[in-house]
């Protein structure tokens, strides 16, 4: 007899009795599930019979049922119809006019316009591994700021928006002439390696993606601190991982832009990860005297039932009217006149980056007319910032 009081062969016994009790749970479960797909009308005497027996099951079916459905709607885009967007944007451009204190949140809906993909759209990284199929990957050295980057840039200037806090990696914001100070990119920047010997950390701009060795838990870019000569650490944070870094991640700025804020745009981002940093959102406040919010989104996010205003739309469409409605130029974008070149250090002899397979690098005949005549001790393609090698354009990765 064993210590429970059932010997070896009741135990096995009880083991299969379980077992078959779960398989024809199981079975029903599979049998209801077969009616309920049924119409009412087309359901036999013995079927209704069984639903009126299995009253559990149906309960739980029909509740797994209303959550897919209710998934599959959070997952749709929505666009309003272009009336009701400008209407939208109008009201919006009343709010940017007269907040105090502006703080625009971005995700990376704000990035597709420039060919990098977004995490829980229809084509979205997320959605497409939950549906088996492959993610291809880009290369993100390729694009430029967008329509929406270049706005945000402008909009700052103008003062008119105070702080940015992006979750953004891609270093657009970076590019796009948004002052270091005026943004905290909260999951790190892919052009920003940092030596976490020195005290304060040195940080090294590259005009090259630094996070081709690197992954979750392993940082090192394989390059050395030209101060203290100790390994040099990507700024990316994971999932599943905790950003410690003072910049670029910059959260001291982003909580006090936070605390300061009468108004929060938020734009392409679908607020599932930032909705998880309470001090973004003021939630030791009243509700009353919480931020207005904006969000600017084509899908559901959880923040909607808070926000002042949804408007259902691409993030470029809806800058592209809410300049205009401000009266505002957007400005261009020129790679040759990227600031990342005037804020890069330069990589040491013997040193290797991915620079010679990046589109950054950009052959000086590429230039425009009107830059060719820039003195070499200034032009930002030559050898000094590239290394060996790097003179040709590269080809455009395709991006599916």
């Amino acid at each position: 007899m064993a210590a429970g009081g059932l010997s070896r062969s009741e135990r096995k016994a009880a083991e299969r009795v379980r077992r078959l009790r779960e398989e024809q749970q199981r079975e029903r479960l599979r049998q209801v599930s077969r009616i309920l797909r049924k119409a009412a009308a087309e359901r036999s005497v013995e079927e209704g019979r069984l639903l009126a027996e299995s009253e559990d099951l149906v309960t739980e079916l029909q509740g797994r049922s209303r959550r897919r459905e209710g998934l599959k709607r959070r997952q749709q885009e929505v666009c309003d119809d272009p009336e009701e967007l400008r209407r939208k944007v109008r009201e919006l451009a009343g709010a940017v006019r007269n907040a105090e204190y502006l703080v625009v949140y971005t995700g990376a809906g704000i990035s597709t316009a420039a060919s990098i993909p977004d995490y829980r759209g229809p084509n979205g990284v997320w959605t497409l591994l939950q549906k088996g199929r492959r993610v291809s990957a880009a290369d993100l050295s390729e694009a430029e700021p967008t329509l929406t980057h270049m706005s945000i840039a402008r909009l700052h200037e103008q003062n008119l928006v105070q702080h940015v806090v992006s979750q953004n990696c891609d270093g657009l914001h970076l590019r796009s002439g948004l002052p270091r100070p005026a943004m905290s990119e909260l999951h790190g920047n892919m052009y920003i390696e940092v030596c976490t010997a020195c005290t304060p950390n040195r940080e090294y701009v590259r005009v090259f993606d630094v996070t081709e060795r690197t992954a979750l838990h392993r940082h090192q870019t394989g390059r050395a601190c030209h101060k203290c000569g100790a390994p040099l650490r990507d700024t990316i944070v994971h999932f599943g991982e905790r950003g410690t870094l003072g910049q670029p991640l910059n959260w001291e700025a982003a909580t006090q832009a936070a605390s300061r804020a009468d108004t929060i745009l938020c734009l392409g981002s679908s607020l599932k990860v930032l909705k998880k940093y309470p001090r973004l959102w003021c939630m030791t406040r009243p509700p009353s005297r919480r931020p207005r919010l904006y969000i600017v989104n084509l899908q559901w996010t959880p923040k909607d039932d808070w926000a002042a205003l949804k408007l259902h739309g691409k993030c470029d469409d809806v800058m592209r009217l809410l300049m205009d409605e401000l009266g505002l130029e957007i400005p261009p974008y020129s790679r040759w006149q990227d600031p990342i070149f005037s804020l890069a250090t330069p990589l040491r002899a013997g040193e290797e980056g991915s620079h010679s397979r990046k589109a950054l690098c950009r052959s000086r005949e590429e230039a425009p007319a009107s830059d060719r005549d820039t003195p070499l001790s200034s032009a930002p393609i030559l050898g000094g910032w590239f290394g060996r090698g790097c003179t040709k354009r590269t080809k455009r990765k395709k991006v599916t």
